[in-house]
């Protein structure tokens, strides 16, 4: 396994960090629970090969994510950095942070926590929830404390707003979003580096959109076996990055994973540059398709046209075929798939009326339900 120093905080971290995210999960009494015995041997199996970080949250796996890390680090405590995420959206009262704090602790059964992150940051949640409530005046009290040994912050704002989080001077390491399908926040990454900051990584095969097989992804490097393999190589290649997280629910992506975590440089700088290059190329090949301005919408009938176009591109442009069925199968399922599918378009003509590019909307929706349905 190799190790980086996460940023100034004196820590050796395991290039590969186990995001605890996606434990195995069975049914019982109508519940779905973590199945713990599966998870701490995962875990253990993860720590047998070098891994030494383990990230997990307050809500993971149905609450119960802190329990199972917790389980699992106990005869490793010593040699292992335990990561969790405080929920900044339930801070409604002064307090709310440390109560949160204290319930944590006792469901990781442990006496302290190495990383402590404020989750999922934004500048809008700084605002109503981070200042409001002094939650930065209550984090460094629990670290005087011994509570917590270092301050951390996770994010899904645009990157110019984690230079503004950055540059309160308060944490010392950033968890956020990079693989090569979106590097928004790869100058941040840098930017933080330089900062002193240590950056882990989350996201390294989008979400899942990188684990299934793509023979146009698969061309930009023969030498990977798969996609999720040339994925994570390439995030592992970028000397700003300290950690890569994957959540690994079976004892087969451990092993996968620590091996590509194992070996000398990930990809080597003209591999990345193929990668870069490959990737612009295709993201100009996408936008000749949809740009995803919105300017079409709002649709009067609810089509979420630019959602449909863009699992279109990932099927026609990427070749990620399984995720975009997979995905257009949950429009209009959930608050982050709103809207209708393609097929549900009536062919009122109002929003090729408002595309800048004069796309042929009606006929490229055609086109999608015909292909993801």
């Amino acid at each position: 396994m190799l190790y980086r120093e996460l940023g100034k905080t004196g820590v050796q971290i395991s290039l590969l960090g186990f995001g605890a995210m996606r434990l195995p999960m069975v049914e019982k009494n109508g519940k779905s629970i973590v199945d713990e015995r599966e998870s701490v041997k995962i875990i253990h199996r993860a720590f047998e090969l070098g891994v030494n970080y383990i990230d997990t949250a307050y809500g993971y796996c149905e609450g119960l994510s802190e329990v199972a890390a917790g389980k699992a680090i106990k005869p490793w405590r010593e040699k292992i950095s335990l990561a969790t995420k405080m929920p900044t959206w339930a801070v409604k009262k002064k307090g709310d942070c440390t109560r949160f704090l204290h319930e944590q602790l006792k469901k990781l059964d442990v006496e302290y926590i190495d990383f402590y992150h404020l989750h999922a940051l934004s500048r809008d949640r700084m605002e109503k929830n981070i200042y409001k409530f002094d939650v930065l005046e209550e984090v460094q009290k629990a670290k005087q404390t011994g509570l917590i040994k270092h301050i951390s912050f996770s994010f899904h704002d645009k990157a110019e707003v984690m230079k503004e989080i950055i540059d309160i001077g308060l944490f010392e390491s950033v968890l956020c979003q990079y693989n090569f399908l979106d590097r928004s926040n790869e100058h941040m990454i840098a930017y933080a580096k330089e900062k002193g900051l240590g950056t882990v990584i989350m996201g390294p095969v989008g979400g899942g959109k990188l684990g299934v097989p793509s023979d146009v992804l698969r061309s930009v490097n023969k030498e990977v076996s798969t996609t999720a393999e040339l994925a994570i190589k390439f995030v592992m290649a970028n000397p700003n990055v300290d950690c890569v997280l994957s959540g690994m629910s079976n004892l087969a992506m451990v092993e996968e994973n620590a091996q590509v975590a194992s070996k000398g440089r990930a990809l080597t700088d003209e591999e990345v540059k193929q990668v870069n290059d490959a990737m612009e190329e295709n993201k100009k090949l996408a936008e000749l398709y949809c740009t995803g301005c919105n300017y079409c919408m709002p649709c009067p009938f609810d089509v979420n046209i630019p959602l449909n176009f863009s699992l279109m591109n990932y099927h026609r442009v990427y070749g990620l075929t399984d995720y975009a069925k997979q995905n257009y199968q949950w429009i209009g399922s959930n608050e982050w798939m709103k809207g209708k599918k393609a097929e549900e378009c009536v062919e009122c003509g109002v929003c090729e009326k408002k595309c800048p590019q004069h796309i042929e909307i009606r006929k490229q929706l055609k086109e999608t339900a015909n292909a993801l349905r």
